[in-house]
């Protein structure tokens, strides 16, 4: 895992602006901590940051390979899962390798391959390859987009990197956002809509996307999508199928070459991740897998039951870590350190996010950092098997919007009264909806049901994974640690897309097939236990420390952010102790506003 940066410039010599390239990948240091390097070419450059998981000496970068037919470079940021099966088939095509690392098989895959390399792939991966015969620049991010690839154009130079911070070093990139920005950050946000940034001019790369930069421009194309078929395989056999694929995905992401554990919550997913990561371990006679759990202070006193939050954690860690004889560790977060990061979580992803959602995982990422660098985790789960409570939820379901985006009218007052004149959230978000919903392949032989379904689980998956998957990047990258998401296997996703939604929401539970499948490998209190989302801090203190950051900014009348927001709205609803903002903000996740996670610090904001 690492991050990169560069830029193109093909009808002008760019090899002059080395000191450009330097300052922009060394913003990328959290990303790369272990090592760096450069390529400059007169129409290309490319620096890299590294965070070493595999093959230390072999895995160099940008790493250069040489052919008859040219050069071919490349900056690359993932872990390529079927890496064994690539690096076979071009042995017997007769290519040669230097190390083990899976940069090297990827080069060579491209050249193999050529820009069909991506349905080659299984992984989580961003990259960049510079072919000097064709004097052309391939760009790739994966299925769902689990790593992070911004771009923009300037007059004729493309400037790309893993993060925005990196684009804004460029000189002349200015960070501006327009009303599109404004409307994805407010009434979006803090998912988005694919490809966009909040940032005027600035994009992403798609998941499942790749570019060409040549002469002519830069031309992008979609690779890969979810397809609906019909499902035929009998419910024993989709059972099979299942415990094969999760096995299969899981065991292809324990590689690793530094130290690896997983996270475990006690909920299902991580669960099942532990389970078939646990038996590895025995398996292969290594030492007992390591977990790692996050808790808060005081959290056993003020925890409180809710429709979203039913049970706490750690009666049910309990029962994994005795049953697969884990070396387990908690790591306990204090209220004021949790505050205090919340800056740090909205620099790591460069736009507001989800708040302390954000910041507890960036503090429990730095903690499991000190002695491991690389995590498995049950992330995506919910959305791939039917895991939210919109997914049953008649009001979620005939709302006509994304079931998260709530609270329009609050969302819409929270905007300066000059501002909100010019804006309407709904309108934005009812154009984001329709324009989704059209993607969406609905079968003849679906049930009633299961055509309802594939359309609340297409924005699922195309909107609200996307932001927790940029959330796991950031946050973990921040720290120069590596989260894997077996479940965001793109064979499993394609699978289970087309089971029909009797059968996967199995005797009217949430993610009920995947429950039935785990009752041969996991306790039945573990697959009995209802949804627990990512744990959070039930501490009041919490919520006070942060109103009273927030109080002293608003204190200021000439505090940028004022500029943006309703001063008087976002007093009062400090003042009721959020009793005025009448729904939580975007869905389960935050039991009170926090304006989007940018309340903060005012220099954020400008």
């Amino acid at each position: 895992m690492c991050g990169f940066v560069g830029f193109a410039n093909l009808k002008e010599p760019i090899i002059q602006d080395r000191n450009i390239l330097e300052k922009m990948n060394q913003s990328l240091i959290n990303r790369g901590p272990d090592e760096e390097g450069y390529y400059i070419g007169e129409h290309v450059c490319l620096g890299h940051k590294r965070l070493i998981v595999i093959d230390p000496a072999g895995g160099k970068q940008p790493m250069i390979q040489k052919a008859s037919y040219g050069d071919f470079v490349i900056s690359y940021n993932g872990q390529i899962y079927n890496t064994k099966e690539l690096r076979k088939t071009l042995e017997e095509n007769g290519f040669k390798f230097e190390g083990h690392c899976d940069t090297e098989v990827l080069l060579k895959s491209y050249l193999h391959y050529g820009n069909d390399v991506v349905h080659h792939l299984n992984g989580i991966f961003a990259f960049a390859i510079w072919n000097t015969k064709k004097q052309e620049l391939f760009l790739a991010r994966d299925h769902f987009g689990v790593k992070p690839l911004f771009y923009t154009i300037q007059k004729n130079t493309l400037i790309f990197a893993s993060e925005l911070k990196a684009i804004f070093q460029y000189p002349g990139i200015e960070k501006e956002i327009d009303e599109q920005g404004i409307s994805e950050m407010l009434g979006i946000g803090p998912a988005h809509t694919p490809g966009t940034t909040i940032f005027k001019n600035i994009f992403e790369i798609k998941p499942a996307h790749f570019g060409i930069f040549n002469a002519s421009g830069l031309h992008l194309e979609r690779y890969w999508k979810l397809t609906s078929k019909e499902h035929t395989d009998t419910f024993p056999q989709t059972c099979e199928k299942l415990k094969f694929l999760l096995n299969d995905a899981i065991t292809r992401q324990l590689v690793s070459d530094v130290p690896l554990c997983t996270f475990l919550s006690g909920g299902l997913d991580s669960s099942i991740i532990t389970k078939f990561a646990a038996d590895y371990c025995k398996k292969q006679g290594l030492p007992p897998l390591d977990t790692y759990s996050i808790d808060y202070v005081d959290n056993d006193k003020n925890f409180v039951k809710s429709d979203f939050q039913p049970n706490s954690d750690n009666y049910y860690i309990d029962i994994m870590t005795k049953n697969l004889h884990t070396n387990h560790h908690n790591i306990v977060i204090d209220t004021p350190e949790l505050a205090c990061y919340l800056e740090d979580a909205m620099i790591a992803r460069d736009m507001p996010g989800m708040a302390d959602i954000d910041s507890s995982l960036l503090l429990f990422c730095k903690n499991v950092k000190q002695e491991k660098t690389v995590s498995l985790t049950g992330e995506c789960a919910d959305e791939i098997f039917g895991g939210y409570p919109w997914f049953f939820r008649e009001d979620a379901l005939n709302s006509n919007t994304f079931p998260w985006s709530i609270a329009l009218l609050e969302r819409q007052e929270l905007l300066h009264p000059k501002i909100s004149k010019k804006i309407h959230l709904k309108d934005y978000i009812d154009f984001r909806y329709k324009e989704s919903l059209a993607e969406v392949e609905i079968l003849d032989t679906d049930s009633a049901q299961t055509k309802e379904k594939r359309k609340i689980s297409h924005l699922t998956l195309n909107w609200f994974m996307q932001t927790l998957l940029d959330r796991s990047d950031r946050m973990a990258m921040y720290n120069g640690f590596e989260l894997r998401i077996p479940f965001c296997d793109y064979r499993l996703a394609e699978y289970v897309w087309n089971i029909p939604w009797e059968m996967k929401a199995l005797n009217g539970r949430e993610k009920g097939l995947l429950r039935y499948v785990a009752r041969d490998f996991l306790p039945a209190e573990i697959v009995d236990r209802k949804k627990s989302p990512y744990p959070k801090t039930h501490n009041p203190t919490y919520l006070a420390k942060v109103k009273s950051m927030l109080l002293d900014i608003m204190k200021n009348k000439n505090a940028p952010i004022n500029s943006l927001l309703n001063r008087e709205f976002i007093l009062d609803i400090l003042n009721t102790d959020g009793k005025s903002f009448l729904r939580p903000w975007f869905g389960q996740l935050m039991t009170r506003p926090t304006i989007n996670g940018i309340p903060l610090s005012s220099k954020y904001v400008a």
